[in-house]
């Protein structure tokens, strides 16, 4: 097994120290799912839905954005990154849940895999914190990386 990057040779935690290492073009995509009663997918128009607090996508997605942003604020080990692109997307998956992606670009010395994963999770409870009145059962699952490219190796899942 390989060592824990974040704890130092006595088991302390510790930010890994990424200042010897040279910047480069990085990016992460991760996603998660969120099932619903079908008759709350049902109401969904046009891929988005209309609630008393505003639009659930457009929401999710603002929310998502801000979250990958604010990562390092978030995760006590994450380096703050100066994100250069991040995008949420949100589609029906099938007739009880949404598929909900985030992507993060950065130049840098490590990677936003973080990035990726806080902001598809945090779109994903923006939309169980807008839909819960019509369904507190929502359930959010499936969180992981599906892509991940730069630094010392690559991820495909897709």
């Amino acid at each position: 097994m390989k060592d824990l990057t974040h704890l130092d040779a006595q088991g302390h935690p510790r930010m890994v120290d990424v200042g010897d290492k040279a910047a480069s073009s990085r990016a992460a995509t991760a996603a998660c799912r969120i099932s619903m009663d079908p008759e709350l997918i049902a109401s969904f128009e046009n891929g988005d839905l209309q609630t008393k607090k505003g639009s659930v996508v457009q929401t999710a997605t603002v929310a998502g954005i801000m979250a990958a942003k604010q990562t390092s604020s978030l995760i006590p080990m994450c380096h703050p990154l100066p994100l250069e692109h991040c995008s949420i997307e949100i589609k029906l998956h099938d007739a009880s849940s949404l598929h909900i992606q985030c992507t993060c670009k950065v130049s840098g010395k490590t990677g936003v895999e973080m990035e990726a994963l806080t902001g598809a999770s945090v779109a994903a409870l923006t939309v169980y914190d807008m839909c819960k009145a019509v369904d507190p059962n929502m359930i959010i699952s499936e969180l992981h990386v599906i892509k991940k490219t730069g630094g010392k190796s690559d991820i495909n899942i897709c």
